[in-house]
Parts: C-alpha cells; structure tokens; sequence
C-alpha cells in the first residue's frame, strides 16, 4: 500500500488524479473513505467492466437531503451531463472503476481544475453503472454541501464545456427579438392610436431587463476568462510532499 501526502489540501477530484497517476494496474477503483458504497462491492464493478466497458460506476440513490442540497446535486448531474454528453451521467458516483490506460486521453492536464469523470469521457464513451449497496454514512459528515456542489457545478460547466456562452448567446438573442416586439408594438400605437405607450414604469422596467441580461452574460464571458487566466498562470492541479 502506497500513500501520497500533498502539499495541501486541493480538493477531492485534484487528490484522486495525483492517485490515479501514480497507479500501476490495469486496473482502477476510487472509492471515498466514509464507506457508504463497500469494499466488498468492488467485484460488481469489475464484472461489468469485464462486458467491454472502459468505465463503471457504482451507483445507488443514496439518502434524500434538504431541498438545496438536492437542487445543488441536479445542477451539478446536469452540467456533467453537458460536459460528458451521456446519460450516465444521472449515476456519476465517487465510487467508480475504469481502465487505466484511460489516462493516456488527459496525460498533459495541468489544470488546477478538475473534474475526473470529465477527463475519463476524453478517452472512451463506454459508461455504465451498476447497483451498489448504500451504508449509512458511520461518523462524521459530508464536507459536500450546497455551496460546495454548486462551486463545482460551476467549475464543470465554465471549464469543460462551452453550454453557457451559448445559452448566454440564446438569451441575448430571445431578449433582442422581445425589445424588437416592444418597437413595433410602440409604433403601431403611435400610428393607430396617435399616442406611444405611457408610463414611466414601463420604460423603467425594459430597461432593467436589458441591463440584467447584459450583466448576466458579461458575467459568463468573465468567469471563461478568469478560468483562462488561472491556465495561463499554469498552476499545477496538485504538488506531492512525499509516497509512504
């Protein structure tokens, strides 16, 4: 057994890279340390790989949170699933085995952002899941609450897929043709009925409108740029200290 000691704390999906780099099998399984999904499960995933498979998760519904944490956990399963562009990814689990000759697909990534089912869709499309058993979770509790879900939701969407400029391009134009209705609607009242529209509150309101969809896609486009900024800077997804 082999262990790596980082530097710091990077992240989840940033320690499970240094691990599946340094590993030297030909086959790989992460699992997370609070034992939900057992050990004992893993000859389910591998059964399945077996069928021709690159890559199996083990999948369970799992317990139901508050009302956030379950939207939180649907955003992030949807940006996947925009950046993946597979169904599989309704069952992305932690608990996962794959081929690691996979690694060849994202050997020059040096992100500091990172999403490891994102990078494992780079060099197969050949998912599948499997049922696990859940176990409750034994001591402790999850560090992965809505905050932290929806900041790698975001991570996901921004760093791996361009779904939101062209949902931000989409809006701009849906907005366009509205604040074009509203022109041919004052003109034919002009003409019809010899008066414009009234009212300040009107105006006042398309002209918030307007302003919060071009904030909210300037805002899109700064979050591409800060995400190429950090790239640029080249910082490494992860720095070992030292292998017990």
């Amino acid at each position: 057994m082999r262990g790596l000691n980082l530097m710091r704390n990077y992240g989840q999906h940033n320690a499970l890279l240094a691990g599946i780099r340094a590993a030297r099998r030909e086959v790989i399984v992460t699992l997370d340390d609070d034992l939900q999904n057992p050990p004992e499960e893993i000859p389910k995933l591998l059964s399945k790989l077996d069928e021709g498979f690159d890559v199996v998760y083990g999948w369970s519904p799992g317990p139901q949170h508050g009302l956030l944490r379950n939207l939180a956990t649907k955003l992030t399963k949807f940006a996947l699933r925009g950046a993946i562009g597979s169904d599989i990814a309704a069952k992305v689990s932690a608990y996962r085995a794959f081929r690691s000759d996979l690694r060849e697909a994202f050997a020059d990534f040096q992100a500091s952002y990172v999403s490891i089912d994102v990078l494992l869709s780079w060099g197969t499309t050949q998912f599948a899941a499997v049922d696990v058993r859940h176990d409750p979770r034994a001591a402790g509790r999850s560090s992965y609450g809505v905050a932290r879900l929806a900041t790698h939701a975001l991570n996901v969407l921004t760093g791996f897929s361009t779904r939101p400029l062209r949902i931000a391009s989409l809006v701009g134009l849906v907005f366009t043709l509205f604040g074009g209705a509203i022109l041919v609607l004052v003109i034919v009242r002009f003409f019809v009925e010899g008066r414009v529209v009234p009212g300040f509150a009107f105006l006042a309101s398309i002209i918030s409108i307007f302003a919060g969809v071009q904030l909210l896609t300037l805002g899109v486009m700064g979050e591409y740029l800060a995400r190429m900024h950090v790239r640029i800077m080249d910082r490494p997804p992860y720095a070992v200290r030292d292998e017990v």
